[in-house]
């Protein structure tokens, strides 16, 4: 099992997601303890984060196999996460 870790607005961030969204989101993140290379999750080009889609969200997280952490970097709509 991995931990999760969030960055300090990324948890504002996700509660400030409409309800049905927040909690598809929610359950995204959770899930990426148990699995943090979930079936179609890319690695970004350029950096060393990975992203997964949760409908019109997108999640951009880090990853520390070594110390078996998943730290969430940034949580936003897609027409606004790559900004």
């Amino acid at each position: 099992m991995y931990e999760i870790v969030f960055k300090r607005k990324v948890r504002s961030a996700v509660a400030r997601l409409p309800e049905n969204a927040h909690e598809r989101v929610s359950c995204a993140i959770d899930s990426l303890a148990e699995n943090p290379r979930p079936t179609g999750c890319r690695r970004l080009r350029d950096r060393e984060d990975w992203r997964i889609r949760v409908g019109n969200y997108r999640v951009i997280y880090g990853i520390d196999d070594d110390r078996q952490i998943v730290e969430i970097l940034k949580v936003a709509h897609r027409r606004d996460i790559y900004r």
